[in-house]
């Protein structure tokens, strides 16, 4: 056992484990140990750089959902150089199985994204993949680093372009929409008033853009007027 892991299983807590996998219905239960986000994060933060972490970053794949947890915590410490980072990111992403460590990898690149356009590409491009969670990847980085007037009429076009079955790439899309709506609002009022989504993610990020605080009561009412019955 790797000492990474060893300190996963010392921190546990199994109380936090049994509310913690009900709220990641997509992997099994037993692969969930129970490491708090703040604990797996002070993991990652006291590997990261060091000949442990290097070596459980290249011990792919991981057996644990807190493992996974701590490698996306990890790559959003690394201090290499960009193209570094994202071979790590892409030698991941394949692992990359729930909701939960897909999101917290996007959260944390921070290094990753101190130039967004360098990357820009490497993100359409992962919302083109045959992969759930890939796609689901590109969404939410687009939303955590691209809404702005430069990048909103493409990342409206890929929304109107993904079509999928899947739960978790189409709540990823209405959450995106339903920023771009609280951003970029007149462009993307547009899309909404074409009908052109998918009934469930249309109406999902109308739901999602009506419960922001961000949106004024007027522009409230009118998406309420937009909802397909």
């Amino acid at each position: 056992m790797n000492i990474i892991l060893e300190e996963i299983i010392k921190n546990a807590d199994p109380v936090y484990k049994e509310f913690h996998k009900k709220l990641i219905p997509t992997i099994p239960e037993n692969t969930v140990l129970g490491a708090r986000s703040p604990v797996c994060q002070a993991i990652a933060k006291r590997y990261a750089g060091t000949k442990e972490g290097n070596g459980f970053l290249h011990s792919l794949p991981h057996t644990y959902y807190d493992e996974n947890m701590v490698h996306a915590f990890m790559l959003g410490r690394l201090k290499c150089d960009i193209n570094e980072i994202q071979r790590y990111v892409i030698d991941f992403l394949p692992y990359v199985d729930n909701w939960a460590v897909c999101d917290g990898l996007c959260a944390h690149l921070k290094n990753f994204f101190k130039k967004p356009e360098d990357v820009y590409g490497f993100v359409i491009e992962c919302t083109e993949s045959d992969r759930a969670y890939t796609v689901r990847f590109g969404i939410v980085c687009l939303l955590n680093y691209y809404i702005d007037e430069l990048h909103i009429d493409e990342i409206l076009e890929i929304c109107c372009r993904i079509v999928s079955e899947e739960y978790y790439i189409n709540m990823a899309l209405a959450w995106l929409i339903s920023f771009c709506l609280i951003k970029q609002y007149d462009k993307t009022i547009k899309v909404i008033e074409g009908c052109v989504l998918p009934k469930w993610v249309h109406n999902k990020s109308i739901q999602k853009a009506i419960e922001s605080y961000r949106i004024d009561k007027d522009k409230k009412e009118y998406l309420r007027s937009k909802r397909i019955k």
